[in-house]
């Protein structure tokens, strides 16, 4: 088989930018996720009622954001992570996408 087939349509230079830019949102997210990950033992070391208040259940604050709010975060910030990824992609690389998806999406609309 011929890589000449594959009929992709980016050029060197789009790919390169692509990348450029992906590793900006990989970096602004990972940023975002060890601001959220430091700002626990911060709480806990700057505010009593952070670790010595007790909410539902006799939890305190800081034992529910650790069982249940940092899971919520860290799926949170994966989806918008994927999501933006993805958009990224398909904006700056989507000319040989849009040619298999346009012939799909035509096969798909007709009766």
């Amino acid at each position: 088989m011929d890589d000449d087939d594959v009929g992709t349509r980016d050029t060197p230079a789009e790919v390169d930018a692509a990348f450029r830019t992906l590793r900006r949102v990989s970096v602004g997210y990972f940023v975002v996720f060890l601001l959220g990950v430091a700002a626990f033992p911060v709480l806990t070391l700057t505010l009593d009622w952070w670790s010595q208040a007790r909410l539902v259940g006799g939890m305190s604050p800081g034992f529910l954001v650790a069982a249940f709010g940092l899971y919520l975060f860290f799926a949170v910030l994966g989806i918008a992570a994927a999501r933006l990824s993805s958009a990224v992609e398909h904006r700056m690389l989507g000319a040989a996408e849009q040619g298999s998806d346009g012939a799909g999406a035509a096969e798909e609309d007709t009766p």
